[in-house]
């Protein structure tokens, strides 16, 4: 499972540990992933994602789940967030 935030797309970075004596070694950033179980108002389903802290404060900031799906670009998701996002249009569009 790769470690990307489906709604951000931050991923691994890499970068170098300099010790006092200015050697340099390799190491990596990880992000901060969660998994994190979403409830969408439009089905009464709940996705299960792996998000960043940074995601799910911008889910909350964009008015939930549902209205953050219908916000963002399709280029923008992962291919599972696409797939509920396509399903969650189809509810609003019935209701």
């Amino acid at each position: 499972m790769a470690r990307r935030c489906s709604v951000t797309g931050k991923g691994v970075l890499v970068g170098n540990n300099v010790s006092h004596a200015n050697n340099k070694t390799k190491r990596r950033f990880l992000p901060n992933l969660q998994k994190a179980t979403l409830l969408s108002d439009a089905l009464g389903e709940s996705i299960s994602l792996r998000l960043t802290t940074k995601g799910l404060r911008t889910i909350e900031h964009k008015g939930g789940l549902d209205a953050f799906l219908m916000g963002a670009s399709n280029t923008d998701l992962d291919k599972k967030t696409l797939r509920f996002k396509k399903r969650v249009a189809i509810a609003v569009d019935q209701k």
